[in-house]
């Protein structure tokens, strides 16, 4: 299934090459070498850049031995930081190939080709063979997927037992006219908008049973709010390094996403599941991971 053309119409996707332009300003753009920290204020395409990445960190105990799947890896920001700072294998899968040659081109540079697999795929029907992981994350991709009866599934096999699931996700906040999903759906390519609870009734029922969560919604808020009037404070820098026209398109996504958490329309969440086996108790060697 090709949504690859599709979701090219929410613009924080296009021009991902804009990176390098960040990279020329610190006079990185063309070195072979590159540090994660010269990277992570610029290749974290979710809220509160690192900060949310620590926070999943601790609460799955991710540590060198650990497999991970990150599901909708983008540029690879969030991979190469948690293999960097824990040692853990990470496989990356991305749907969209001009952000998967720039995840594994980064994260060559960065050394880490070793710790990070990067994978151009779709989620629902590549192709993993028998591997399993420790744990599956993600960061503001899932609700892209329309079908989540079908993605958990995949998610719940793709797990070793008792391995553990975490996303921060978007959700709906209140019912949505014809028209808001429409634009929703051209702008953030939004598939999937269930409200809070119900986006933790489908983790139950696909056999995950709710570790930790937490509504998101105001934080969310607060930041896309922030981040249009920091990108605007900065406008003429930002026209002298990207140019008016990726200026312009990231103003436009930048001011929708802002508009639709302030006007109540869309939240967010923030959860940890784990993999249910019914056929055995539920103490396992994996505890510390909760």
């Amino acid at each position: 299934m090709n949504h690859s053309l599709n979701i090219k119409s929410m613009k924080l996707y296009n021009n991902v090459e804009r990176i390098f332009n960040e990279l020329r300003e610190i006079g990185k753009s063309t070195s072979d070498n590159l540090m994660v920290k010269d990277l992570s204020k610029f290749d974290q395409f979710h809220y509160h850049g690192t900060d949310a990445i620590d926070i999943s960190i601790k609460k799955l105990g991710i540590n060198d031995k650990s497999k991970i799947l990150d599901i909708g890896s983008g540029i690879g920001g969030p991979a190469r930081y948690i293999a960097n700072k824990t040692g853990a294998k990470i496989t990356a899968i991305e749907l969209q190939s001009d952000q998967n040659q720039l995840a594994n081109s980064l994260t060559k540079k960065c050394g880490l080709s070793n710790k990070v697999n990067h994978i151009c795929g779709d989620i629902l029907d590549y192709d993993f063979k028998n591997e399993k992981f420790d744990a599956v994350v993600s960061w503001l991709t899932l609700y892209h997927i329309p079908n989540h009866e079908i993605l958990l599934k995949k998610l719940y096999n793709l797990l070793n037992p008792h391995g553990f699931f975490y996303t921060e996700d978007i959700t709906s906040r209140i019912e949505l006219s014809d028209d808001e999903v429409k634009e929703i759906e051209k702008e953030i390519y939004g598939k999937h908008l269930p409200y809070f609870n119900k986006y933790i009734s489908n983790l139950e029922k696909s056999g995950f049973q709710l570790i930790y969560s937490e509504d998101m919604s105001s934080s969310w808020t607060e930041f896309t709010k922030d981040r249009v009037i920091q990108f605007n404070s900065e406008k003429e820098r930002n026209i002298r390094v990207h140019g008016k026209e990726v200026v312009d398109s990231l103003n436009s996504f930048y001011n929708f996403v802002g508009k639709y958490y302030s006007n109540g329309r869309l939240g967010g969440i923030r959860c940890l599941a784990k993999k249910k086996d019914l056929s055995t108790s539920s103490s396992n060697s994996n505890s510390k991971l909760i």
